[in-house]
């Protein structure tokens, strides 16, 4: 992480990074097809566009023993195989993401023990405390939140309807996404639209 934050300027405009893992991109255990060209897309458009946001967040998956999530034969709707395991090379970030990581200020994990689709589940630690995302962004008087990561029609979907529902203005920036599969995408960006969240099929040039 950077000590960015103080060099930005406080637009009240956060972005918001979520799940670029290791298992979540090709030769993961729970690979995303196209994940690590969106991790790619994502630093370059990190580099372009950092200085439009007053922070810049990342979420992650830590799993240890999440329950029924995880499957020795999954449904991939509510069980999966076994992703992001604490200290793994899995829950690591993707390297692709090394540049958009130099302009990261914190990083929110969550579902230790839980399936925790949605960022807002997480937590970073500040101090020896331990701060969920929406506290954080509210110290930081944030109103606005782009979304980008992996996976569009799970935890993308999720983070961005609680962001939304916690009454952030909120928009998702489809071309830094990558779905699972046609027909659940498709019904999580039915689920943002009613939900009021913007679709932006290009990032802002």
């Amino acid at each position: 992480m950077s000590a960015n934050l103080r060099s930005r300027p406080a637009q009240g405009r956060a972005l918001i990074l979520v799940d670029l893992q290791n298992d979540f991109c090709e030769g993961g255990s729970l690979a995303v097809r196209g994940g690590a060209e969106v991790a790619a897309r994502i630093s370059d458009y990190v580099l372009g566009h950092a200085s439009e946001y007053a922070t810049i967040l990342a979420t992650a998956d830590w799993h240890d023993d999440p329950g029924g999530h995880f499957a020795e034969n999954p449904d991939f709707v509510d069980s999966w195989p076994p992703h992001c395991r604490i200290g793994t090379d899995g829950a690591a970030f993707h390297p692709e993401t090394a540049p958009a990581f130099e302009h990261v200020d914190a990083i929110f994990r969550k579902g230790e023990h839980a399936a925790a689709y949605s960022g807002f589940e997480g937590f970073t630690v500040e101090s020896d405390q331990r701060i969920a995302l929406a506290a954080w962004l509210r110290n930081k008087a944030i109103t606005q939140i782009d979304i980008a990561g992996i996976a569009t029609d799970h935890c993308v979907r999720a983070t961005a309807l609680d962001a939304a529902s916690a009454g952030f203005e909120t928009t998702v920036l489809l071309d830094l996404t990558a779905g699972v599969a046609p027909q659940s995408t498709d019904a999580a960006l039915a689920d943002m639209r009613k939900a009021k969240i913007q679709l932006v099929e290009q990032p802002r040039d």
